[in-house]
């Protein structure tokens, strides 16, 4: 549906305010749906330490058991995050849903290592289907409600969704492993009726996107920078792999360090973490909300060049204070930057490439939430976790500097 045909229309105006009051209520419901898919996400997140003391998994396990979650996650970019651009969001988001249920019924089986693999591959397959068609969607869904509005509700909600619902995922999971019956088993449940009941309502959204009647010949996903401005758009995806390296290192290993080396084994304390650095970076996405894109830029990559080392110290001195506020300041500029990140794709799009061109970008920065983190996994085989992380800070900082020079060769060429 293109944006003309929302335009007002003298002989069917009550209709036209009626659909835009639809696309409004669509909104809210694809960003709740959004929100609970990425919290599903990570809800394994504060249980490995129960998987490790269950089937004596190491901290290289838990890495590969996220391996097949970013594996489950890039296949599914490279071959179905692009789709909904030219057979609707609908019809891609709906079955992603799906997907993720089917993960839950997984993992409520109480799963042996090989079914608990297969269900965060499945997982990873629906989220990589998600992530671009919601934030289009979302894109769509506010431009068709609010046509004369600016794009500060869509990044704010979008990217909120997005990182927030990691951050909730992990903390609702954490509290019911820590308080409630059958921790392994309840989080899955809960959400598994959580997931149901936004498959119904997004069924029930009107759809932004008319199906081609000739659709174009299928290809995978290709990573093409040919979006408006491609050294912005190589920037905003280097932003993203910066961003979601630190969200990978929380999602993954983090727990595991509290529980082990803190011994601090407390599952809502492990939630409660994650979500203080996830919290943390929808909160600042929400004041840095008027900010220019460069200044969010600026503040997204000094935030974590001082949160990471903060980390850092917080580890080799075992302070629990550090390693929160580290984590904490470092989630907050990785929301930032990956915000400005998604503004910056969205913005430069064609409409009909959205979908591809959002893709492309979480199609980089989950590569950057796994590669680190499986990095860090295999070293610790053979040398100290605190090595490792001495490791993984320099090489991100290396990686920021790379960031803040693709930026400003950005806006030199403009």
């Amino acid at each position: 549906m293109s944006l003309s045909t929302l335009s007002p229309s003298p002989a069917a105006p009550h209709r036209t305010e009626g659909t835009s009051r639809r696309h409004g209520r669509g909104f809210w419901v694809i960003a709740l749906a959004f929100l609970t898919a990425m919290a599903f996400c990570t809800v394994p997140t504060p249980l490995y330490p129960l998987y490790m003391a269950r089937d004596g998994f190491s901290t290289f396990m838990v890495t590969i058991v996220f391996a097949a979650y970013a594996v489950g996650v890039v296949i599914s970019l490279l071959l179905a995050g692009h789709v909904s651009d030219w057979i609707g969001r609908k019809k891609i988001l709906i079955p992603a849903l799906a997907l993720e249920l089917v993960a839950a019924a997984l993992f409520l089986g109480d799963p042996s290592l090989p079914v608990l693999l297969v269900a965060r591959l499945v997982s990873g397959l629906g989220i990589g289907m998600i992530t671009a068609t919601a934030t289009a969607y979302l894109q769509e869904l506010h431009a068709a409600h609010r046509p004369d509005a600016s794009r500060q509700r869509f990044e704010v909600v979008s990217t909120a969704a997005n990182i927030g619902g990691l951050g909730v995922g992990a903390l609702v999971a954490g509290v019911l492993a820590q308080y409630v019956h059958a921790p392994l088993r309840t989080p899955y449940l809960v959400f598994a009726v959580l997931l149901a009941a936004s498959i119904v309502a997004v069924a029930l959204t009107p759809e932004t996107v008319d199906e081609r009647l000739v659709k174009p010949t299928y290809r995978p996903q290709r990573i093409s920078a040919d979006h408006g401005d491609p050294a912005g758009y190589v920037a905003a995806a280097a932003a993203g792999f910066a961003s979601f390296a630190v969200f990978g290192l929380f999602t993954s290993v983090a727990p595991s360090f509290v529980s082990g080396v803190l011994h601090l084994p407390s599952r809502a304390l492990a939630g409660a973490i994650v979500f203080a650095v996830f919290g943390g970076a929808a909160v600042a996405q929400t004041l840095t909300n008027r900010l220019a894109a460069p200044a969010k830029v600026r503040l997204g990559l000094l935030a974590q060049a001082l949160g990471v080392p903060t980390l850092l110290i917080g580890m080799h001195v075992a302070s629990l204070t550090a390693f929160l506020v580290g984590g904490v300041v470092a989630g907050m500029g990785a929301g930032v930057l990956f915000k400005a990140a998604v503004g910056t794709v969205a913005a430069m799009a064609a409409p009909a490439k959205r979908g591809e061109a959002l893709a492309g970008l979480f199609l980089i920065a989950y590569l950057g939430m796994s590669l680190p983190t499986i990095g860090i996994g295999v070293a610790t085989r053979s040398v100290s976790t605190l090595t490792v992380m001495n490791w993984f800070t320099g090489l991100l900082v290396v990686v920021l500097a790379g960031v803040t020079a693709l930026f400003r060769r950005s806006t030199a060429t403009r």
